[in-house]
């Protein structure tokens, strides 16, 4: 489906409020375009007559009260006309962004992989206001110009079709540029809109992973990255801008002098001519509507920018639309046992380059598995895989003995804990933070699950307590605090699987052995996967998986694999100073 057919469907959601917008327009311009006809008959049967039949002011008085009256009623409906089509654009565009927002949720990790946060963020707000720009300045200009430049050729037909039909040449003149105009703005805008989107991205990025440029004194190298983009944004943004300025005003000021060449020669050769003497209420009606003419006209050519923009925006949100997502599945199951086995499991993030190869094992309830291994092994990739934010590529993965890819990811994910290396925090209270504002958790399961992981020590120098307030990423706590709320998040929703993904790595050591000394009555019932790269942390697992390369080589408990000597051995001495 094309994008101006995408483009319609949402405006006909709203269509009562559109037309209705549309309909007062027309008044309005009818009752714009009126006047002339009054002022010519004021001009030509009162005016004009008055030397020889004496001024009756009378008559005069009750059209120039009608003349003022089209001018009350034209500045009524184009109120109420502009008050409707923005009521109607900011309902489309109130829609296509909770279109957008909900269909980002249910896109794959892998996409976000792929696109910066900024750009997504784009898509969200300047593209939808362009949008929001078509369905108010350029719908309603379209509109109103159209039906003015039709009004006024009726006019010029009632007062002298010849004349009208000289007029006629603007048209054809117009659509020629538009077609050529298109051409050209489409290729800037394109590329406008896709620098704009870059550079929203490196804001994005840059203010994120502020305290490492400032650390790493990189602010002179960013500032020169985005001086690129800018510049190659102000570039395009000039062509755009030559292209508007040469034939916005110019042209049509061109053609506008084009016309009335004709009109003086028109009614000029047949005034010497003696064919018919012209009144002046007609040349004043004349003279008028052709100047009104241009007025819609460039209106017209000022908006086809506007009118490129939009194009370009819509396609970009429709693209994203259109990347296949998963609609999000409410279904509640029973809370597992937490029995998860990887059968056979391979999995790439690129076809052919696979990050795990071969995974079989099984971890019954209760068990706590650790994976171990250096950066790039594989071990998060088993944790992304358990979780479905990605799909095995070859292989299959249980819990219960129930395939995971025969349920939705959200469904799957229900009864699944997760506390990361580095935990995000959202905007709100600590409370709302571990809660995530699920009804179904009271606030008393959210102190629970706080005292549970030792977070009412860690928490208890907050002048609000679980009340206080949390700004985005909870810059303002450490990072215990932080990871505190958010392993009581994972406990708040009672999981039967945890899943910790280096989550005591950017811990004190004295936050540490509150959460240690609190796991080992966490764990009990769960099935519990830790990914660590202090080995002291996971001596009491009751299976450690040694990855390298994508691949489990070693596999036992701690004292097992001290007593093989192998990789994990390596490990081990390493960190605890026993190898030098």
């Amino acid at each position: 489906m094309s994008t101006t057919k995408r483009l319609w469907r949402y405006a006909l959601l709203y269509k009562k409020i559109l037309v209705t917008g549309l309909f007062l327009l027309a008044i309005a311009v009818a009752a714009d375009l009126a006047g002339p006809l009054v002022a010519k008959k004021i001009i030509d049967n009162h005016i004009a007559k008055a030397a020889t039949q004496g001024l009756e002011f009378k008559p005069i008085a009750i059209l120039l009260f009608v003349f003022f009256g089209l001018a009350v009623i034209t500045a009524i409906f184009r109120y109420g006309q502009y008050i409707l089509l923005q009521m109607g654009a900011n309902r489309i565009i109130q829609k296509m962004r909770n279109d957008v927002y909900q269909h980002i949720q249910t896109l794959p990790i892998r996409y976000f992989d792929r696109l910066p946060a900024g750009k997504v963020v784009s898509r969200v707000t300047n593209d939808t206001e362009a949008i929001h720009d078509l369905f108010v300045q350029v719908l309603s200009q379209f509109a109103a110009s159209f039906m003015t430049i039709f009004g006024i050729y009726i006019a010029l037909f009632f007062l002298d079709w010849k004349m009208a039909c000289i007029a006629l040449l603007v048209i054809p003149l117009l659509i020629l540029w538009m077609i050529l105009y298109r051409k050209y703005a489409a290729k800037y805008n394109h590329i406008t809109r896709s620098k704009l989107s870059d550079m929203n991205g490196m804001l994005n990025e840059s203010i994120n992973g502020m305290t490492i440029i400032q650390a790493f004194g990189r602010e002179k190298q960013m500032e020169d990255e985005f001086n690129e983009l800018n510049d190659e944004y102000y570039k395009y943004q000039n062509k755009l801008v030559l292209l508007d300025s040469a034939t916005s005003h110019n042209l049509v000021g061109v053609i506008r002098s084009l016309t009335f060449i004709m009109f003086i020669w028109y009614f000029g050769s047949a005034e010497l001519a003696g064919d018919r003497a012209i009144s002046i209420g007609m040349l004043y009606a004349f003279v008028d509507y052709i100047t009104r003419l241009f007025n819609p006209v460039t209106n017209v050519v000022n908006q086809l920018a506007n009118l490129e923009r939009a194009n370009v925006a819509s396609e970009r949100i429709f693209n994203l639309l259109d990347q296949p997502g998963e609609a999000v599945d409410d279904t509640r199951i029973d809370r597992y046992h937490g029995n998860v086995a990887f059968h056979h499991v391979w999995f790439a993030y690129k076809e052919e380059e696979y990050v795990l190869k071969d995974i079989d094992f099984e971890a019954k309830q209760g068990e706590t598995i650790a994976l171990v291994g250096h950066t790039g092994s594989g071990k998060s990739s088993i944790m992304n895989l358990l979780f479905r934010f990605y799909d095995v590529t070859k292989g299959s993965i249980t819990i219960d003995g129930m395939n995971i890819q025969d349920h939705s990811r959200q469904t799957i994910r229900q009864h699944i804990g997760i506390v990361l290396q580095d935990p995000y925090l959202f905007t709100g209270t600590v409370a709302s933070n571990v809660s995530l504002e699920d009804p179904r958790i009271s606030r008393k399961m959210i102190e629970q699950a706080l005292k549970a992981v030792g977070g009412e020590q860690v928490l208890a120098n907050l002048p609000g307590g679980i009340d206080e307030p949390v700004i985005e990423k909870g810059s303002t706590l450490s990072s215990g605090q932080r990871q505190l709320i958010s392993f009581a998040r994972a406990l708040a929703f009672n999981p039967a699987i945890l899943i910790l993904d280096e989550a005591t790595s950017n811990i004190d050591t004295e936050t540490e052995e509150i959460i240690q000394h609190a796991m080992e009555v966490l764990k009990k019932g769960r099935t519990t996967f830790v990914i660590a790269h202090r080995l002291s942390t996971i001596k009491n697992a009751n299976r450690i998986f040694v990855l390298d390369q994508g691949e489990i080589v070693e596999q036992g408990t701690h004292d097992e694999l001290l007593a093989l000597g192998g990789k994990y051995s390596q490990m081990y001495k390493l960190q605890s100073g026993e190898m030098k």
